[in-house]
């Protein structure tokens, strides 16, 4: 790395540039060096000592005010349009090394689009309107991913924007109120967080399967929808096949369990008289309980009018619920998640026309509608397939039905018939 260190004397004095070298190994400076060949490259022919913006923001991925406020604070805001090697290990070395609280610091400068020292909502409006622009693929259907605005509103409504005493026209975020914004919406986080990291091979958007025809407006799941679910979830997105819809199967608690053959996780999205969507996602499959099942990779959601991620808080384990036939009072027949018997996080009766959602120490969630008694118009289920996994569930069956096989002709053997003709 002594050939980069030594091409600028003033560069290699920098001690922010030093002490940013010291947090990667050799072999990451090298590829550091390599990457900023390859984009200085793009950026000029005839002086490759520097970065442009429009290099720049295409390879991070993000144009706009998000793409210029990350160029301004990469480049010290030097404002000269030229992004050096030393700004980029500078800035690496924070936004990939630093501290918890340095890289939370970088992220939240970051939404400061206009420069002015203050994180107002116009500036969180319009770094969202970019990164939702970004995610939705081009050639998604309006219904799929409804307008624009709407869903810049249900993340913003999730964030807890304050006037202060400056007598200032609009109100503004403060480092904390980002930090517990972050937490209802892991998928802004991730992306904020890793703009600077190596381009993604997998998709940040499951593709969504309808499975059968049904009319795309009657679909509550949009791509901005999967995304903010999909950012909560340990695995890689893949694709999300609609396996239930109330419109199309009828709002039947039996047909909905037939439905779930698929013995996976899913995603269930409701939406109810007041206009409101929210929903849970199942860790394990849906199946006949007495009692409440599941595993800590269970959550709550809200989609509509904000959105929100509630995961477990460690308060008790009560996260999965699926009674069905059962005649004591004492274990509700339908489908829930969270909180305790009769008083659910959220819970749908077997009827699948009644529920009630409450403040659920579960997930730490609040009541998920307007009401706490709920009445579903539109109930759908998202089977989920992690990548891969279909195809380790292929090889299972592949290699059971070998395995049986095997015994079956041992079993012919014994009695002299496995090599008997037809």
């Amino acid at each position: 790395m002594g050939n980069s260190e030594s091409s600028s004397s003033s560069s290699s004095a920098d001690p922010r540039f030093k002490s940013a070298c010291r947090a990667f190994t050799q072999k990451e400076l090298e590829d550091l060096k390599s990457l900023f060949v390859s984009l200085a490259a793009k950026s000029q022919s005839d002086n490759p000592h520097y970065i442009t913006p429009p290099v720049f923001k295409e390879y991070i991925g993000a144009g706009g005010p998000l793409g210029d406020r990350m160029f301004d604070l990469v480049t010290q805001k030097r404002k000269d349009q030229k992004l050096t090697f030393q700004d980029l290990v500078i800035a690496k070395g924070t936004y990939e090394k630093g501290t918890k609280d340095d890289i939370e610091e970088f992220i939240y400068q970051l939404l400061d689009v206009y420069g002015d020292g203050v994180v107002g909502r116009s500036d969180v409006e319009r770094v969202l309107a970019t990164m939702l622009n970004s995610i939705c693929s081009e050639n998604c259907s309006e219904s799929r991913s409804g307008s624009e605005q709407e869903c810049v509103d249900i993340f913003l409504n999730a964030a807890n924007f304050k006037k202060d005493d400056s007598n200032k026209a609009e109100s503004s975020l403060s480092f904390e109120d980002f930090r517990r914004w972050c937490a209802l919406l892991p998928s802004v986080r991730k992306f904020l967080g890793s703009l600077l990291m190596p381009p993604d091979s997998g998709s940040q958007v499951p593709k969504l399967v309808d499975g059968e025809s049904i009319d795309p407006n009657l679909v509550l799941m949009r791509e901005q929808y999967a995304w903010l679910i999909g950012g909560a979830l340990s695995h890689e997105l893949s694709e999300w096949k609609l396996l239930y819809h109330s419109a199309v199967h009828g709002q039947s608690f039996n047909t909905f369990l037939g439905k779930m053959s698929d013995d996976g996780p899913s995603v269930l999205v409701i939406k109810d008289r007041e206009g409101y969507i929210y929903g849970g996602y199942a860790s394990q499959p849906w199946e006949k309980h007495g009692d409440f099942y599941g595993d800590l990779k269970s959550f709550l959601f809200q989609l509509y009018p904000k959105a929100s991620i509630f995961r477990p808080s460690g308060a008790n384990h009560n996260m999965q619920w699926c009674a069905v036939n059962f005649s004591s009072e004492s274990i509700p027949n339908g489908i829930g998640f969270g909180g305790r018997v009769n008083h659910f996080g959220l819970f749908i009766s077997a009827n699948f026309d009644k529920g009630h959602t409450f403040e659920c120490t579960t997930f730490g969630s609040p009541c998920l509608s307007k009401t706490n008694y709920i009445y579903p118009e539109v109930i759908e289920c998202w089977g989920i397939v992690p990548k891969g996994a279909q195809q380790e569930r292929s090889e299972a069956i592949r290699g059971t039905v070998l395995e049986r096989f095997k015994e079956d002709r041992h079993m012919l053997n014994l009695v002299g018939l496995a090599n008997s003709s037809d």
